[in-house]
């Protein structure tokens, strides 16, 4: 009887313990689904009140914790200005005309002191457009003045045509790695790097060009956003993983690479240097992207370099294949901007998806000719770009799309800050401090976690993924790392760092980065909050150890 009760007993354990076990596969699959930004907003709640009373550390945002002044003082230097020229037409009250072109590169000279650090600025800035662009400068004073006062709809409603040559001049110094481009890519300024983002997954799908079971390759770890946006639209894609690896540190293998041969891989989505991983693609792998698309060229490659500045010697892919690859880029990160909403798409001339629309069958060629012959006489020759910023207002508002222009003068000023230096041979002061500040903090928490910094080129060093069960076993032995994966999920332990530590940091897995990882924004705290971060995250193990039955063992 006693025999028949045990088995039953030890029966009815292993029913709980499977049951525990799906239930903790169940969890983290729920949170892989709803993605690592609202996990981490449930943990922001949790820090808020932790049980140590610690100030919270939040390391889940990737928003910077710093701002580029001068561009700002520069924005509302050139807005006086142009209240000013606007009132010379006619003012009362607060009321006032629009301002006139005759003579206002001399009344702009005339306004400007060279001795006040902000309009020695934009007296440099604009002798850069007027020396190294070659623009006429009361053309571009007058386009700055109208566009700053915000009273007109952008024109051309995709971007304004000194902004796009001064864009186009940024991109290109900063991302191009000397190849000459800057003549032959249109621009698109949008609402951030998301909204550039959104309007291209839109328009590559409403021109046919990805169709429903269409697939598509995602390099991952990825931006958890970009791994939603073609199941959240239902676009019906199949999405396949194009992976890297802490152990190629974080570079695409070679494996990986071929997959994008397979003509029925019809395009490539990547974050370059990537998020989270934070790493640039080396030499070899764009080599290996230009062989990919000698077998596969049709592929459309979209990349987001947001990061590019913060990498060494950075190279995009747009530099090596222009034709095929859309270009998404955001001043946010490096300017501390995000509150604008200021991104770009940039698409070369000569381009694969120029190329797909004509090679398009009949049929859907009179579908998209008559969508779009309500903002054009010649639809068929609607180039891809425009048609992205016509789909970005559902065409039928093409005539009132684009950026704002007060905007587009901030793009126009953030970009600027940086080409006076490069026109001029020097280095950019403020992207050093940027990159130096991010790497400072890096090395600190590396330091404080005892690992060791990767200082590879390729690093950008703005996030870092931490393996925190390698970190568990290099501190605790592998008796306590398989405690630790079998007591707590990952999700658990970031509660717990939240709820017991007061620090936020992100679920690694859920931008299909490996398990047990966590990610940790270098840009949005200083210095010692980092040290702090690796002390309680160390902590917290302590008292793991201390709970668990090897810390009872050792106490015993």
């Amino acid at each position: 009887m006693m025999k028949r009760i045990f088995c039953i007993l030890l029966c009815i354990g292993m029913i709980l313990v499977a049951a525990a076990s799906a239930d903790q596969e169940a969890e983290e699959q729920l949170m892989k689904e709803i993605g690592a930004f609202e996990i981490t907003a449930e943990q922001r709640v949790l820090a808020s009140t932790n049980v140590a009373g610690y100030p919270v550390l939040d390391a889940g945002r990737g928003n910077p914790n710093w701002i580029n002044t001068q561009t700002r003082y520069a924005f509302t230097r050139i807005m006086n200005f142009a209240v000013g020229e606007c009132e010379l037409t006619f003012h009362e009250g607060s009321m006032a005309g629009q301002a006139k072109k005759e003579g206002i590169g001399e009344r702009f000279d005339a306004a400007m002191d060279p001795n006040d650090p902000t309009d020695a600025f934009l007296i440099a800035a604009v002798d850069y457009c007027v020396m190294t662009l070659g623009m006429d400068k009361d053309s571009l004073i007058k386009e700055l003045v109208d566009a700053v006062i915000g009273d007109y709809y952008p024109d051309p409603s995709r971007c304004l045509p000194h902004t796009e040559a001064i864009l186009n001049a940024f991109l290109q110094a900063t991302l191009f790695d000397g190849a000459e481009l800057s003549d032959q890519t249109g621009i698109f300024p949008t609402e951030g790097g998301s909204a550039a983002m959104v309007y291209i997954f839109e328009a590559l799908s409403h021109n046919r060009l990805l169709k429903a079971g269409d697939t598509i390759a995602i390099a991952t770890p990825i931006f958890t956003p970009y791994m939603q946006i073609p199941s959240v639209k239902d676009y019906g894609l199949v999405s396949i993983d194009v992976s890297s690896s802490a152990g190629d540190n974080w570079d695409i293998a070679e494996a990986e690479l071929a997959k994008l041969e397979d003509p029925s891989v019809k395009a490539f989505f990547l974050v370059n240097p990537s998020n989270p991983a934070s790493h640039a693609l080396s030499d070899k792998t764009l080599e290996r992207l230009v062989q990919v698309i000698e077998k596969n060229p049709d592929l459309i490659i979209l990349t987001d370099d947001v990061y590019g500045t913060f990498a060494q010697d950075f190279k995009s892919v747009y530099a090596i294949l222009p034709g095929n690859t859309i270009l998404v880029y955001s001043f946010s990160k490096l300017y501390g901007v995000t509150g604008w909403r200021v991104g770009l798409i940039a698409m070369n001339e000569h381009n694969v998806c120029d190329r797909l629309l004509a090679e398009l069958p009949e049929e859907d060629k009179a579908y998209l000719r008559a969508e779009y012959s309500i903002v054009t006489t010649d639809p068929d020759s609607m180039p891809f770009l425009d048609r992205v910023v016509a789909d970005s207002r559902s065409i039928g508002l093409y005539h009132t799309s684009g950026l704002s222009t007060p905007s587009q003068v901030f793009m126009d000023l953030l970009a600027l800050s940086h080409l006076v230096y490069e026109d001029a041979g020097l280095e950019d002061p403020y992207i050093r401090l940027a990159n130096d500040t991010v790497h400072e903090r890096y090395a600190a928490l590396m330091s404080a976690l005892g690992l060791i910094p990767d200082e590879s080129e390729a690093n950008a060093q703005y996030y870092t993924l931490v393996d925190v069960y390698a970190l568990a076993e290099a501190n605790y032995g592998t008796e306590f790392l398989q405690w630790l994966q079998t007591e707590k999920t990952e999700i658990d332990f970031l509660n717990d760092l939240a709820a017991r530590k007061g620090v936020v940091l992100m679920y690694g897995p859920g931008f299909n980065a490996p398990e047990g990882t966590v990610r940790i924004s270098l840009a949005n705290l200083n210095t010692e909050d980092y040290v702090e971060i690796a002390r309680r995250l160390l902590e917290l193990f302590d008292e793991y150890y201390a709970e668990s039955e090897i810390g009872l063992a050792d106490a015993a």
